[in-house]
């Protein structure tokens, strides 16, 4: 378990998640318990130490909003202390009466739906009980809506895991998210830890922080999607304009990009964000 930081060290300071499954995990000899664990202890530490959770996903059983909201509610924070937000397309392909019964998270968080654009709207507005079928390029443009959102939203941003290929967008979404928070007018620290895998390692070298060549080569693996090469190469670009800082030293990002250590991940996070908090 992570070395606390001391109350109120992080507090007015919200860490967005930025989380999915990792194709990489059963190569590592690691599993999704594991990943869980990491989340479970970063949440931990921020919330301990007055921060707060952003995570934009869904409310089905699949995702790890289940797993955030049970780690802030044993927190017993009355304010809430987890954002859980809900792009255009997650909240209109669900029914309606189903959703109203997931919306609410009581003291540990709560759920923001957006519109296409980004912007909190009713859930309910302009809709009836059906789910609906959101077109495919509508979703695409309401997702990236949503990680900008998260963007204005949160002081920084954790990345662990993500798709390599299959993505919805012309970017995995973590690639595109770690573009949005290095932007060079108003860059926020990032934080991968690619220990488990995914997209995350690309970043990683993308970045220059750490040729990962702890991560066995995949035989079977296809070619790179050609919109993953590209997007990197935007990355390494807008990455040297921005020069972001995230309140570690290099050798300290080396360690977060390799561990599979659940607390010395947490650790690492929180200690960058201590070092950067007013």
């Amino acid at each position: 378990m992570a070395t606390s930081l001391p109350p109120d060290t992080l507090k007015g300071r919200t860490l967005a998640l930025s989380v999915s499954q990792s194709p990489d995990l059963a190569r590592l000899g690691l599993s999704e318990e594991q990943l869980l664990l990491t989340l479970g202890e970063i949440t931990r530490l921020v919330l301990g130490a007055g921060g707060h959770i952003a995570y934009g996903g869904h409310l089905g059983p699949g995702g790890y909003t289940p797993a955030l909201t049970a780690e802030a509610a044993r927190h017993g924070r009355g304010d809430q202390p987890l954002l859980v937000c809900l792009a255009w397309p997650e909240h209109r392909r669900v029914p309606l009466s189903q959703l109203r019964g997931r919306l609410d998270l009581g003291r540990a968080g709560r759920v923001v739906c957006l519109d296409p654009a980004g912007r909190e709207t009713d859930p309910a507005a302009g809709r009836g009980e059906p789910a609906e079928t959101v077109d495919p390029e509508l979703a695409r443009t309401s997702l990236t809506a949503m990680r900008r959102y998260l963007r204005d939203h949160t002081a920084a941003r954790l990345l662990v895991g993500g798709r390599r290929a299959g993505f919805q967008g012309e970017l995995p979404g973590l690639l595109e998210e770690a573009f949005l928070s290095l932007d060079p007018g108003d860059p926020r620290p990032l934080y991968p830890a690619a220990g488990f895998g995914g997209v995350t390692v690309d970043i990683v070298r993308a970045l220059g922080i750490d040729d990962c060549a702890w991560l066995p080569a995949d035989p079977d693996a296809a070619p790179d999607d050609p919109r993953l090469l590209s997007g990197l190469e935007r990355l390494r670009a807008r990455a040297e304009a921005a020069g972001p800082s995230n309140g570690l030293t290099r050798e300290e990002n080396r360690r977060l990009s390799a561990s599979r250590s659940p607390g010395e991940v947490a650790e690492l996070v929180a200690l960058g964000l201590g070092r950067l908090a007013p």
